[in-house]
């Protein structure tokens, strides 16, 4: 059973990105990268393979001048306290939903993702920012702890912020990585420094103008540009915290650089992430999930499914809806509504994803749907692709392909399907689909991930504000969303208040008295579970 895309019903939409980004758009938005080194990197689209900037290349000397703006901001961005910061991201949350259009045109110009992707972009931003315009100021409350000796003994908990804070983000999605981690340093009272990939750089830039409108002082958020040995490391080297998001590869040379530096570092990284189709799901549900979590954004998410484990009795009814749903798919890149499946944003993506399909044919995997590239419909446009009796020999197997290509896998036991989808270096994202909730998430709490969506794909975990996101293994440290994403951005500081009289061995009393005292106080308080 094979099938592919015809190219009588997807056809090519070139788009004329000189329209869509005149020269006064790009004069507008370049002036924004700290840069003076009169060097410049091109950028294309991934549509048609047209210009569409001179991106400027910040200098070392640039990343020092933006580091000391912000280190000069950050006092008196904090002091305006959590409930004034939060208000300013309120008020950038309404400008993304009123911008929403143009940010979405410039993500699709710059990406190749399709139009819905990209406007889920924007709206996961806005998501963000209301979350912690609402919530942060009661996160970042000081609190109240008991002390040594109850009603003596008074303790504050207070969250600092850690001052400057570098976020290093990739192309892939670049509002919602260019912004998430910072809008959570910011909130917390931190300025930023960030350094967007130079393929989206105008989209990260058009975020900040959003921002600065929103009333966020000019200097509180820097953005410098260049390459990520250079100018990310001069970042790791400056920050008093570093946010990355990319490969595992590069996470650890900057895990290692900042353990250096004694900072702390919180990652989001690779991921080879396993959707478990039990015997009693609902088919159609499941295929529906699939279709989502594996050609969003041309598959080029960290969260995305790259291997399908799918209990024998029902296997062979769900591939045929699933090659079915995916032969049906719109691949038709370019700016408006109509196509479903992107672009691969790069050569380089389309080279590693014709790498890992063709290494798996050569090693006996067979091709249910796509399996090729489309320069007729975009320079690096590749087929939603499926794949079974893929091999542990073939590289696809346990690399991260990082784009449009899902293997199947059936299985006998329960047992069975949780060893192999725990069967990876990765830990990031699994999805479970069963009519059971309950035993769907008894499966899910078996499963080293840091997030398991029980019948649905992504959206249920990640668009939760409220909850953490993050990674096990090689995908990552610590966790942005929810109290914890914010908090990472804050030391916490105690301060102990003691009352009446001292901690030491009251006047006049012996030593051993003193042990026999507290020995009864602590049995005490033991008893009383205090």
């Amino acid at each position: 059973m094979t099938a592919t895309h015809t190219d009588a019903t997807h056809t090519a939409a070139h788009t004329d990105t000189a329209r869509l980004l005149p020269p006064a758009t790009v004069a507008r938005l370049l002036p924004l990268v700290c840069a003076t080194s009169g060097e410049t990197t091109a950028t294309e689209s991934p549509l048609d393979g047209s210009y569409l900037a001179e991106v400027p290349q910040s200098s070392i000397a640039d990343v020092d001048a933006a580091f000391d703006r912000a280190r000069a901001a950050q006092p008196a961005w904090a002091e305006r306290g959590a409930s004034a910061r939060g208000r300013r991201l309120l008020e950038f949350h309404d400008l993304l939903l009123s911008e929403q259009a143009a940010l979405a045109d410039l993500i699709v110009v710059e990406t190749g993702k399709s139009r819905r992707d990209a406007i889920e972009e924007v709206f996961h931003v806005a998501m963000t920012a209301r979350y912690l315009g609402v919530h942060a100021a009661k996160v970042l409350a000081s609190q109240r702890r008991p002390g040594v000796i109850p009603g003596l003994t008074r303790i504050d908990v207070h969250h600092v912020p850690k001052g400057v804070v570098g976020v290093i983000s990739p192309w892939n999605y670049p509002l919602t990585m260019a912004f998430s981690d910072g809008l959570a340093a910011l909130a917390a009272g931190n300025t930023v420094v960030a350094k967007p990939d130079a393929q989206t750089m105008l989209s990260a830039l058009a975020g900040l103008e959003l921002l600065r409108r929103a009333g966020v002082p000019d200097d509180v958020w820097q953005v410098v540009a260049g390459p990520g040995d250079v100018v990310g490391t001069a970042l790791v080297d400056r920050a008093d915290h570093i946010t990355f998001t990319g490969s595992t590869a590069t996470g650890r040379n900057v895990a290692a650089r900042a353990g250096g530096r004694l900072i702390g570092a919180s990652m989001e990284l690779g991921g080879k992430n396993p959707m478990l189709v039990l015997e009693d799901a609902d088919l159609d549900a499941a295929v529906d999930g699939a279709i989502r979590g594996c050609f969003s954004n041309a598959g080029q998410l960290c969260v995305s499914f790259e291997r399908l484990y799918v209990a024998r009795p029902v296997f062979d009814a769900f591939a045929e809806r699933f090659v079915a749903a995916t032969v049906a798919l719109e691949l038709r890149p370019g700016l408006d509504w109509s196509g479903e499946v992107g672009t691969l944003t790069t050569s380089a993506q389309l080279e590693k994803v014709s790498a890992h399909v063709e290494d798996a044919r050569a090693h006996g995997a067979r091709v249910l749907a796509g399996g090729r590239p489309r320069p007729d419909l975009a320079p690096w446009s590749y087929e939603p692709t499926i794949l079974t009796d893929v091999p542990e020999s073939a590289e696809l197997y346990r690399g991260e392909t990082f784009g449009p290509v899902v293997a199947l896998y059936p299985f006998d036991t329960e047992d069975e399907a949780i060893a192999a989808a725990n069967d990876s270096a990765y830990g990031l994202n699994a999805s479970v689909w069963s009519r059971d909730h309950r035993r769907a998430r008894a499966v899910a709490a078996r499963l080293r991930v840091g997030s398991v969506n029980v019948n649905e794909a992504i959206a249920a975990s990640f668009g939760s504000l409220h909850a953490p996101m993050g990674g096990f293994g090689d995908s990552g440290l610590g966790r942005r969303q929810g109290p914890e994403g914010l908090l990472r951005f804050t030391d916490a500081q105690t301060v102990a208040t003691q009352r009446l009289m001292g901690l030491g061995t009251p006047s006049g009393l012996s030593r051993e008295s003193f042990a026999e005292v507290m020995t009864g106080a602590l049995r005490v308080m033991r008893w009383l579970r205090i």
